[in-house]
Parts: C-alpha cells; structure tokens; sequence
C-alpha cells in the first residue's frame, strides 16, 4: 500500500496526521475520567504523607489538598475541561492543579509514579464498586427472602431437563436463589478482602529513594496494608480479574433466573406475572406483555463475560513491570461494572414486583407423574422391595396412567394391584403433591419446615 493510500484511510478521521493518530491511541482520558474522585484521593493522601515526613512543606501540602478538592468540585459540577493531550486523568487533575496553585502543585508528584498512582486509582473504584454490589446483592436476597416466605408451602412443579420431575416448594426454589447470590455475596467480600492493598509508594516499578510511609497512605485510603512488592504493586491486575470472574458468576446465576422468569410468564406456564414497570407491549400485537428487563438481564452476562475474557488476553503476555498495554483494561472494567449493577437493580425490582400464581403452580405441580419417585419410596419403604424393583414397577404403573390419559392418583387400587398384589389404599397418601413436599423433611429438603428454617438462618445472617 503506498503512502498516499494510507493517508487516505486515515486522513479524513486524523487530519492532522501521525501525531492525532498517536495521540489518539495513547490518551485515556475519554474513559478514565471516571477515576477523578479516586485519583484526587490518592493524591490528597500522598501530600498528607509527604508533609508527614518532612519531604515537602506543610503549606505546601495544604494548598495542594485545597486545590485538589476545587479541581474535584469542578469535574463533579461539570465545568472542568479534559485534554486528550494530557492523555490521562492524573496528567489533566495535575495540569489544573497547576493553574489553581501554582507552583506547589509541581510537588505532589514527589515519591510516586503515573505506575503506582493508577493501580491505586483503579484499586479503590473496583473496590467501590465491589461496595456496590455488595449492596445489591443483599437487596437482592432479601427480596427473594420475601417471596419465599410468602409461598413457604405454595407446591409447584420441580424440573430436570426442563421436564416435570418432583413436587417441590415456591419456597423452596426461591431460596436456591439465595443460596446462588449468596455464594456472589462471599465471592465479593472475599475479593474485596484479598485485593485490599495499597500500590501507593511504589512508584514506577522499584520503590523510591524518598522517605514515605506507605502505612499512613494506604491507611487513609482505608487499604488493611501496603502492597509488599512494588513490582508486582504496579503490574497486579488480579483484583480486576477477580472483579470481572466473580460479576461473570453472578451474572451466569442473574441469567439462568431471568431465562426462568421469560419461561414461567409465558401464556403456557403462567406461573408468575410480572409487572408492567419491567415489561413492554408489543407494536403490533395488543396482547402481548413481554419479559423485556429479564431478557436483557439475560443478555447482559455476554457483555460481562467478553470483559473477563478480554482482561485476561490484555494480561497473559506482559512481562514485569508496567506495559502500556494495561492501559486497556479499565473500559472492560467499567463497562461489565455498569451492566452487572444494572442486572442486580432489574432484577431485584422484578423479584420485588411479581406475583407468583399460586393455582397455576399448584396445577402444573401435580401433572406429569410427578410424585413417581414417592410411590417408588412407598414400596421400599413400606414393602421391603429393593429400590431397583420399586422403580421398575413405578414405571409399570406410569405406563398403565398414561394409557388411562390420567395420573397417578387418579388408578384405582384395583389398577396398582394389577402391576403389584401388594400394594394397599395406603399409597394414596403418598400420591398427593402436598404428602410429597412434607414428607421432604431432610435438611436442605423442600418441606416448609426446612424452607421457613432457611429463611430464618438466612435472614439471622443478614441481620
């Protein structure tokens, strides 16, 4: 390709040639914008530091923490006017610190690098964003909660293969929820826990000759500790990573629910509505009500996912220390970030707003054979029958049903004994779905006395 073909490629988009295109794909601005208050935070924390330790002056630490926090009033107002040639918000903060104090802002850069100032910066809003979905997420477990406690003993259809398999309770599926977001909860507080360390004061890679307290900083900026190597300080994306690995398995379990909630208020299970402020009417066919906040919660978990995905391609080439290459991490980070809290908000909401139809749960709970495994239970249980025989005259029993076009329930005695001379009047009592989830009574079962025991334990751990 000759020159003047490139130039045409990129010369309508870069008129000012090379150095626009290279200005271009070095800034970060555009997106890291996003870190100000954490940015100025850190910095207002070094300064402290550093009159501290008697490496600049208490005035001029003064000014500097003064004139950060007008720079911070001015990005939150709106007013402040980023540069794509200071490349980055710690370049662009630092810039107007300089025209708002003068020369004492020359010194907040004593003792720290653009390396260590980003990790800390970016450090602190996964952390606060960790907070964040910490908090949904227990919004989340208390509506699911509610819902459960509301239908503790509601009978409804348990599935495998997305085929009817045993009577089980609303409760009782409303708290495998609970016990999904659950272990989300653990997995945040775990990660927010592990990655609580502070990069500040390592600076570009190899410490510095200056003499800091990397206590004092990173207590103020609420870290447990410092960070103990200042290679790794610098290089560490970890806590990025687990930040998008634990979103993606939350999302994963955001997902499976939202895809329950399309099935069950479809007009073939109508097992719950959910309400018109997370739903949409179609353009054309008046009767529609469709589930459009959990198909797009559903969808959410692709964005979240191709985020992990892509960190850890950005990550797995990089020898130590800082690469410019980590300068992408920040976008996925922050876009997995808003579509993970929005997931959590929507879903809460729906959770909070739907009704559960109790009759339709309870109709669909009873049909397809459902308490087959109970019957099976009878005769071992009952009449001594290996379990293996049991299941095989079960099935007996399921075929002769579904030749009648009925259930279970519905033969005679007459019928069972014709597969079994055994069987009594006494296996009906097992054939009901209500005598089926009751007698689920093993811990973690689906009888209402174990859901309504969980529910205490969950809402004791909560507090």
């Amino acid at each position: 390709m000759s020159d003047t073909t490139s130039n045409q490629m990129w010369g309508g988009r870069f008129a000012a040639g090379p150095d626009a295109i290279m200005e271009a794909i070095n800034a970060s601005i555009g997106f890291d914008q996003r870190m100000a208050a954490q940015d100025i935070s850190g910095s207002r924390a070094h300064a402290a530091m550093l009159a501290a330790q008697g490496i600049i002056s208490d005035s001029d630490a003064d000014a500097i923490r003064e004139g950060l926090l007008t720079v911070l009033s001015e990005i939150e107002a709106g007013t402040f006017t980023f540069s794509a040639a200071l490349e980055d918000i710690h370049m662009n903060v630092e810039a107007r610190l300089k025209e708002v104090i003068g020369e004492p802002a020359g010194r907040l850069h004593t003792g720290r690098s653009r390396n260590d100032q980003v990790a800390t910066d970016f450090k602190l809003w996964v952390r606060d964003q960790l907070d964040a979905a910490d908090a949904g997420l227990i919004a989340l477990i208390r509506a699911l909660l509610d819902q459960a406690e509301a239908g503790s003993d509601w009978v409804m259809p348990g599935f495998t293969h997305l085929q009817t398999a045993q009577p089980v309770t609303w409760g009782h599926h409303m708290m495998a929820y609970v016990e999904m977001f659950g272990r989300d909860l653990s997995r945040v507080r775990d990660a927010r826990a592990r990655m609580n360390e502070s990069p500040l004061g390592a600076a570009a890679l190899a410490g510095t000759s200056f003499p800091i307290d990397r206590g004092m900083t990173a207590q103020a900026l609420g870290f447990d500790r410092p960070a103990a190597n200042s290679l790794d300080a610098v290089s560490d994306r970890d806590f990025a990573l687990e930040f998008l690995s634990t979103a993606s398995i939350c999302a994963m379990h955001l997902s499976r629910f939202a895809e329950e909630l399309v099935i069950w208020s479809s007009a073939q299970f109508r097992f719950v509505s959910l309400s018109d402020r997370f739903s949409t009417g179609s353009s054309i066919m008046p009767q529609k009500k469709n589930p459009d906040a959990a198909e797009l919660i559903r969808a959410k978990v692709g964005r979240i996912f191709g985020a992990n995905t892509a960190l850890m391609m950005v990550m797995k080439g990089l020898p130590l220390a800082y690469s410019k290459d980590m300068q992408e991490d920040k976008e996925q980070v922050f876009d997995a970030a808003d579509n993970w809290m929005l997931a959590l908000a929507a879903m809460e909401g729906m959770v909070k707003d739907m009704t559960a139809n109790r009759d339709s749960l309870a109709a669909a709970a009873g049909s397809g054979f459902s308490t087959a495994t109970d019957l099976a239970d009878w005769l071992v249980r009952v009449l001594g029958m290996p379990f293996r025989e049991a299941h095989h005259i079960t099935g007996s029993l399921v075929a002769l049903a579904e030749g009648k076009g009925c259930d279970l329930p519905d033969l005679s005695l007459a019928d069972m004994q014709s597969v079994h001379g055994e069987i009594t009047a006494d296996v009906f009592d097992v054939l009901g779905v209500e005598n089926s989830v009751n007698s689920r009574t093993s811990y973690g079962g689906t009888a209402p006395a174990q859901v309504r025991a969980q529910i205490a334990r969950w809402r004791r751990t909560l507090g």
